[in-house]
């Protein structure tokens, strides 16, 4: 059955039509501004019948009533909706007992203007069929927890939002959105739907969402597309009183690409050839080494990052690609990150052994525990002539050739 959608701007209110069937999604959007969520209320329950609704004049809402209700008054924003499923409806108080709602009062919606995007803690990772994922040993850094340029976004069917859409860049990119159980994954679909009346209603913010209906077409994987984001993701992760970073227990905790917080572990940046799959290098790590029981408690997240590089460690040289193993674990104390420590050194010894047939060109690790040893790093090449070494030959025969010619012309002796 479709709901009804009740829209007003100033006094004016008319009625449409909108699919109720579900979608499959990567990511999930958690709140919601439904009438029946008693958190989305300033009393933490839902309106009774003794109870005037307020509704912030100035304040842009869309609602999702998903029952009937009877009220004594309520003051509507001037500009908003309500999105009514089959059966839901407002009625007029008409003075008999109410169990439960013996006294009344001012009821009023929350303000859901600062439910931010890129805010990590909104977000959920779920499976094709819409269920949570399992937890497991696979975690997220922090921006690869908001939905990535390539992801699939849903919103739950049923359900009425409004979030904030501001952005370091003009455009965030997404594979599909998924809205009242209508998938949209065309740019043509995405586009109607942002022309219709509901859309301004539930996405503000000088960031534009664009569906693309492609997803990563390397098999060495994608990068998230979040980085200039960074700054806002990490603001909004620990804006809330409580959600500060941990203290880690290492002297000189790492700090992985993407994420806001320091940690104790170890972190491996590996470089690769167009033979590297992501997906099954993953898949290798997580059944050959994290499986094992000595390794309970280690976590580990896993992606293509772009890293800065400069020249002389002065001028940049751009960014380049990168694989970024990010290890932790859950000891305590002077054992803080000790199990992913000898996670790393495992993995980095089977890079040296199998590298080359994985698409690895080289590796580096760099690790901080709680004991002595924090802050040691280490690299493992797999084949016998590195980069570095040919950047080394190439600036010795340069230094030499030039020695020479001053030589020749005279100005040295």
């Amino acid at each position: 059955a479709g709901s009804q959608c009740l829209s007003w701007t100033g006094l004016n209110c008319f009625f449409c039509s909108l699919p109720a069937a579900t979608a499959a999604v990567y990511k999930q959007w958690i709140p919601n501004t439904n009438f029946e969520t008693a958190s989305n209320w300033d009393k933490g329950r839902v309106p009774c019948a003794r109870d005037v609704v307020h509704f912030e004049k100035d304040k842009v809402v869309s609602v999702f009533v998903g029952s009937p209700h009877a009220l004594t008054d309520m003051y509507l924003p001037l500009n908003g909706e309500f999105l009514l499923a089959a059966g839901a409806a407002f009625t007029a108080f008409d003075g008999s007992w109410d169990p439960g709602c013996d006294s009344g009062g001012t009821a009023r919606f929350a303000d859901a203007e600062h439910r931010s995007w890129f805010d990590p803690t909104l977000w959920r990772d779920v499976l094709p069929s819409g269920e949570l994922r399992p937890g497991g040993p696979i975690f997220s850094v922090h921006e690869e927890r908001v939905p990535c340029r390539h992801d699939d976004v849903i919103f739950q069917p049923e359900t009425s939002f409004r979030v904030n859409t501001d952005s370091s860049q003009p455009v965030i990119h997404l594979r599909s959105i998924s809205v009242m159980g209508q998938e949209l994954n065309t740019p043509s679909s995405w586009a109607g739907y942002l022309g219709g009346s509901s859309a301004p209603l539930q996405f503000h913010g000088n960031g534009t969402l664009q569906v693309t209906g492609t997803g990563c077409p390397d098999k060495s994987g994608c990068a998230c597309g979040n980085a200039l984001d960074g700054p806002r993701i990490c603001a909004a992760l620990l804006r809330a009183p409580g959600r500060q970073c941990p203290q880690p227990a290492c002297q000189s905790p790492l700090q992985p690409l993407g994420h806001c917080c320091g940690v104790c572990g170890a972190t491996i940046n590996l470089e690769f050839t167009p033979d590297f799959d992501l997906q099954k290098y993953q898949d290798k790590l997580v059944q050959e080494l994290l499986s094992q029981p000595k390794y309970a408690g280690v976590q580990m997240a896993m992606s293509k990052v772009h890293r800065a590089q400069t020249f002389l460690g002065v001028v940049s040289r751009g960014a380049a690609p990168l694989i970024q193993i990010v290890l932790i674990d859950d000891r305590a104390g002077a054992q803080a990150g000790t199990a992913a420590e000898q996670l790393a050194a495992d993995i980095m010894q089977d890079i040296a052994q199998h590298g080359e047939a994985l698409g690895i060109s080289s590796g580096k690790m760099e690790v901080a525990t709680g004991s002595a040893a924090s802050g040691q790093v280490g690299s493992h090449p797999v084949s016998r002539i590195t980069a570095g070494t040919v950047m080394g030959l190439l600036f010795s025969l340069l230094f030499l050739g030039g020695i020479l010619f001053l030589y020749r012309k005279g100005k040295l002796r």
